[in-house]
């Protein structure tokens, strides 16, 4: 009995005891739960407020970028509010010029007027003057009649005859006397106001006179760039100047290399070509020659709407497109010193201010004017006068017979067929006699490189040629199939030997002569 005794009380024991345990680790597990899911919210607490105050301060960073952007925007927006106020008062200015201009001219119309009155009144005082005296004349012509009848016994008829002729001959020299004086007074009227005109033309016509000469100063981000310009032996500085024509000075100027060439076109080509590859940090003899040739595509676009731009300023419309390209060319050519597109602006303005003034045609004028000098936008590349050429190009594009004569005439190489012709000869002579408006040296210089390239173009198997070094030098391109290494020395020896003979120059020319050959391959 005992054992079952034993077991009787053992089994409650060990049932509450198995259930103490077990409710005590269930406490226990509850707990742990409880202080986990604590932590958890406490860490999740923390981690609430750093994203709150990581929100805080981006929403002040952003704060502070609009508020930033808002000063910008207000500085440009008063920035501009004080260009168009300067451009109001500069307006504002003009049309007191303006005002001025018409007050003195009707002034000078009112003194004109009074001036006509005073000679009316004097032409009636004097044509009163003269009947009283004809009506004296008369009968003196009368008693004289009467007299050389009883004294020369002469008949009526041939008295009247003989007083006949001998007035006819006073009369003659009288009208002859009053016709010269009127002339006289017409040709000092004529100049008179022909100077009033011209005068009051240039003073309602500013434009600039010269044009840069022959450099271009390239800005360097750092001096360490020039190592890449020059590349490795001299090859990428070689390549630059072989595509472009002008000369790169690199020298210990900090920050900055000089392009150096007589041709402004050429020269434009090149400063756009090495910005973009200084910008671009690439450079080597394939990247110079695809930076170059976009440079020339974008300064033939930039050239046509510069040719655009005149023709509206202007208002010269309907022009050919090739027309309007070639104006735009002439922004890239000089002639001695001075800018032709300036001069032939400023050339257009005076026609069609003194075309005004003058009651002639406008518009024909200003046009006539811009076309004077198109020649020049091809005289370096075609044979012929820019005279010549101007002239080929208006009948090529049937401009109007007036402004081909204008072409024509403007260096008194034809004769002037209508007013508008003189007009044009006239503000030719003004735009380029201004003070320090050409330099005689510099078109004589750049005569003397344009004929040094053209000598060495002359040779067979020459594809390029390049006056460099302030004309000290001339680098001469060959075909390497056409042009072997004995054919270049002597190609050199024979273009310096013309050179020497037919031109004059000081110091000494260079002639490099230079054969490349180049094999190329694509991998696919």
């Amino acid at each position: 009995m005992t054992p079952y005794i034993y077991l009787l009380i053992s089994l409650p024991v060990g049932i509450l005891t198995g259930v103490l345990f077990f409710k005590w680790r269930t406490e226990s597990k509850i707990g742990r739960a409880k202080n986990h899911a604590e932590q958890i919210r406490s860490e999740a607490r923390k981690e609430a407020e750093v994203i709150l105050k990581d929100a805080q301060a981006n929403v002040l960073k952003e704060e502070i970028k609009l508020k930033d952007q808002l000063a910008k925007e207000k500085d440009k927006f008063e920035e501009e509010i004080r260009k168009k106020e300067n451009e109001i008062h500069k307006e504002q200015l003009q049309l007191k010029d303006k005002e001025n201009s018409i007050k003195q001219q009707v002034d000078e119309m009112g003194k004109k007027e009074k001036e006509l009155k005073s000679k009316e009144q004097s032409v009636e005082d004097k044509k009163r003057h003269l009947e009283a005296k004809q009506e004296e004349v008369d009968l003196k012509h009368k008693e004289a009649l009467e007299k050389l009848q009883k004294i020369s016994g002469l008949t009526k008829d041939e008295v009247i005859e003989e007083l006949k002729s001998q007035l006819i001959n006073d009369a003659k020299n009288n009208v002859a006397k009053i016709v010269k004086d009127i002339k006289d007074q017409a040709r000092d009227t004529a100049d008179r106001e022909a100077k009033n005109i011209i005068v009051n033309a240039i003073q309602r016509t500013a434009a600039d006179h010269s044009a840069d000469t022959t450099l271009s100063v390239i800005n360097l981000p750092n001096d360490d760039i020039k190592g890449r310009i020059i590349g490795r032996e001299g090859r990428n500085i070689r390549s630059f100047e072989q595509a472009t024509g002008i000369e790169v000075i690199v020298d210990d100027t900090p920050g900055a290399v000089v392009l150096s060439g007589f041709d402004p076109y050429r020269r434009a080509i090149a400063k756009n070509a090495l910005e973009r590859l200084i910008q671009d940090g690439r450079v080597h003899p394939g990247k110079i020659e695809e930076i170059v040739e976009k440079s020339k595509k974008e300064l033939e676009k930039e050239i046509k709407e510069l040719g655009e731009n005149t023709c509206m300023d202007l208002a010269v419309h309907n022009l050919h497109p090739e027309l309007v390209k070639l104006i735009g060319r002439l922004n890239y050519r000089t002639s001695y010193g001075q800018n032709v597109l300036l001069h032939s602006i400023e050339c257009a303005k005076l026609c069609g201010l003194m075309a005004a003034e003058l009651d002639y045609d406008v518009k024909l004028a200003v046009r006539a004017g811009l076309l004077h000098d198109i020649g020049k936008a091809i005289d370096q590349y075609q044979e012929g006068t820019h005279v010549e050429l101007g002239i080929e190009l208006a009948k090529k594009y049937k401009e109007h017979k007036i402004i081909i004569n204008a072409i024509a005439a403007h260096h008194e190489d034809a004769p002037i067929m209508h007013p508008i012709a003189a007009l044009v000869m006239a503000a030719d002579a003004i735009s380029s006699s201004r003070p320090g408006a050409r330099r005689e040296t510099l078109g004589n210089y750049l005569q003397r490189l344009e004929k040094l390239e053209a000598v060495a173009m002359g040779y067979e198997g020459v594809t390029k040629s390049y006056a460099i070094q302030a004309g000290r030098e001339i680098r001469v391109l060959v075909e390497n199939e056409q042009v072997d290494d004995a054919r270049a020395d002597m190609l050199a020896g024979d273009i310096a030997e013309q050179i020497q003979n037919e031109m004059k120059y000081p110091g000494h020319i260079k002639v490099t002569v230079i054969r490349e050959y180049r094999a190329s391959s694509i991998a696919k």
